[in-house]
């Protein structure tokens, strides 16, 4: 046997085992779902008609655990969150069954709050059951205890499945309220990209953006650089505010015009839109200015580094503060794809801590 054919042979053995595990995993926790669901189905019953209390739960989980040696995850705690997971969902499964198909009550509702990015529609009601049991019991308890509304339930738990969202990644997007921000920004897309492109580009772009792993001191806060070189010291939890087929290409880009040196603060690649991405970072408040800025580094990017199979650049500009009229009056007239967004650090303190601690003028007159 060549090196050669060996080489292709373990690559072979090595997709059949990651498949193989994919496949077990999806099937393990599409039954856990069916037991979990199960289980809250039948305390949710006994409470109801028993009048069951948090006494009889809790002597439930101790004695599941006698009869059954070393097991684990059904702890009174967990046992309250498979009654809540079935107590969610029922009202929108025919006999209360995960396995059987949506009901009809539970299609006309996705119906009714397709959005944009096409996501739930009359002939997708099956995908989303295939969506349903891929996330995690985890996954699906973060998104009933902070999430009320059925569409935008349906887009998170679809959202999870098909990007394969990390737990720790929902909690992020559910923290950033992903799904009121979609196709918010402002842009003049619907002018400068094919119809095809449009609603690709809208749904890859958000209004705005938490960057809470940014620590920005005071004196910083001005400080387009410190804010660059925070960004990427962390371009994984970057990539992850920004979403999915995002590719880092390189900071402080450099182009050369005419023997002139310009740098594109970030520069990326999105797979889904096939076109290259440049990020403009300003602290302060958005400027009509900044667009022709950025309207010649997408030139220059098309001229000089876009692949001929690839799509025109888009520009997003991700500042501080912005006014959507100002926005929308500075984008008139521009032939380049570009949207203003803005962001947030945690660098700030929550509301309810203004006033229990002094103000940083006072803590450093305090440390000296």
């Amino acid at each position: 046997m060549t090196l050669q054919n060996y080489t292709e042979t373990v690559k072979q053995i090595k997709s059949a085992i990651l498949h193989s595990r994919y496949i077990t995993a999806k099937v393990a926790n599409k039954e856990m779902l069916f037991l979990y669901y199960g289980v809250g189905k039948t305390i949710s019953e006994k409470v109801a008609a028993e009048k069951w209390g948090s006494k009889t739960i809790e002597k439930l989980s101790v004695d599941l655990q006698n009869e059954l040696k070393g097991l684990r995850g059904f702890s009174p705690e967990n046992l309250k969150k498979m009654k809540r997971f079935f107590e969610e969902w029922s009202p929108y499964f025919k006999d209360n069954s995960l396995q059987i198909p949506i009901s009809s009550s539970l299609t006309n509702q996705l119906q009714e709050t397709d959005n944009q990015q096409n996501i739930i529609g009359s002939s997708l009601t099956n995908q989303f059951i295939e969506n349903f049991i891929k996330v995690s019991f985890t996954a699906h308890f973060e998104i009933i205890t902070k999430v009320k509304k059925l569409d935008e339930r349906v887009f998170y738990i679809t959202k999870s499945a098909q990007e394969f969202w990390a737990v720790r990644t929902l909690r992020h997007h559910l923290k950033n309220k992903l799904f009121e921000k979609q196709a918010q920004l402002p842009t003049n897309f619907e002018t400068t990209l094919q119809s095809q492109n449009k609603e690709k580009a809208l749904a890859s772009f958000r209004d705005h953006y938490l960057l809470d792993f940014v620590r920005i001191s005071d004196e910083d806060e001005e400080d387009e650089k410190v804010l660059e070189n925070e960004i990427v010291l962390n371009i994984k939890k970057f990539l992850m505010s920004l979403g999915n087929d995002f590719t880092f290409i390189g900071n402080q880009y450099r182009i050369i015009v005419e023997d002139d040196e310009y740098f594109i603060d970030l520069l990326f690649f999105n797979r889904t839109l096939q076109a290259l991405v440049a990020f403009e970072l300003k602290t302060g408040k958005f400027k009509p200015e900044y667009l022709g800025k950025m309207n010649f580094y997408l030139s220059s990017l098309d001229e000089y580094v876009k692949k001929d199979h690839e799509n025109p650049s888009i520009g997003i500009i991700l500042c501080k503060e912005k006014k959507n009229k100002t926005v929308e009056f500075a984008f008139r007239d521009y032939n380049k794809a570009m949207g203003v967004a803005t962001y947030n650090t945690s660098r700030k303190l929550p509301d309810k801590y203004k006033d229990i601690l002094p103000d940083a003028k006072t803590l450093k007159k305090l440390m000296e």
